[in-house]
C-alpha cells in the first residue's frame, strides 16, 4: 500500500481514495500510479500513525523541496488527520507543505475550515478546473451539486487570510485556460496551469 511517493523532488502523501468530485480528466481513471510507485490505489485508509511512520521511514525530509498532500483522493476528506500530520511535519522541521485540493473542504466538513489551516499549510492549490459552474458540473461532477463552484471560490478567497500562498489551478488541455485566468483574477488569486500529475 503506497502512502508516500516521490514526484521530481517533492514527497507526496496519499491519504485516501475518496473524492467529492469525479472529474472526467482525472489521472486515476487513466493509470494506476504516478511518480516512483506502482499503484496509488489504497487497500484501506491508513491510520494517521501509519502515515507518520511511513513519512519518517523516508529519512531526512530536508532532501525534498516540499511535502505535498496529493494522492488518488481528496486529502481534506480526512481533514483532522491531514492537519495532525501537518503539525507533526512542522514540529520535525519539514520543508514547506502544499495541499492540492478540490476546494470542497468546508462543504465536506459543514463549516468554514480555513482558519484551521493557519500555521500548518504553506501553499494551498485549489483546483478551479473550469471557468464557470455549468462546465464544472459537466466535467467534475461534484457530489455537492450546483453550489460547489461558488463554494470552492469562497473557500479559496477565505483561505488567503490564513495560508501564505493560495493558487487556483486548471489542467492544461482540458478547458479554456484564459477564461479560468480571468476568474482567478476576479478573486485576486493567481492561476497555475498544471499537468495532470501535479
Amino acid at each position: 500500500m503506497t502512502i508516500t511517493y516521490q514526484v521530481a523532488d517533492g514527497l507526496y502523501i496519499n491519504m485516501t481514495n475518496r473524492c467529492s468530485n469525479s472529474c472526467e480528466f482525472c489521472v486515476r481513471d487513466q493509470q494506476d500510479a504516478v511518480g516512483d510507485t506502482d499503484s496509488l490505489w489504497l487497500e484501506r485508509e491508513p491510520t494517521r500513525e501509519e502515515m507518520w511512520e511511513n513519512i519518517r521511514s523516508r529519512g531526512d525530509l530536508s532532501v525534498y523541496s516540499e511535502i505535498v498532500f496529493c494522492g488518488y483522493g481528496e486529502p481534506t476528506e480526512r481533514l483532522d488527520d491531514m492537519l495532525w500530520l501537518c503539525g507533526k511535519l512542522k514540529a520535525a522541521g519539514a520543508p514547506p507543505i502544499r495541499v492540492n485540493t478540490n476546494g470542497h473542504a468546508s462543504l465536506i466538513a459543514g463549516r468554514d475550515v480555513t482558519p484551521e489551516l493557519e500555521g500548518l499549510v504553506d501553499t494551498l492549490s485549489v483546483s478551479l478546473n473550469t471557468p464557470d459552474s455549468d462546465e464544472y458540473m459537466r466535467l467534475c461532477r461534484p457530489v455537492f451539486g450546483c453550489k460547489t463552484y461558488g463554494a470552492l471560490l469562497d473557500f479559496a478567497a477565505r483561505a488567503k487570510e490564513h495560508v501564505p500562498n493560495v493558487v487556483l489551478s486548471a489542467v492544461e488541455g482540458t478547458t479554456d485556460i484564459e477564461a479560468c485566468r480571468r476568474v482567478a483574477e476576479s478573486v485576486g488569486i493567481p492561476l497555475r496551469v498544471r499537468s495532470r500529475i501535479q
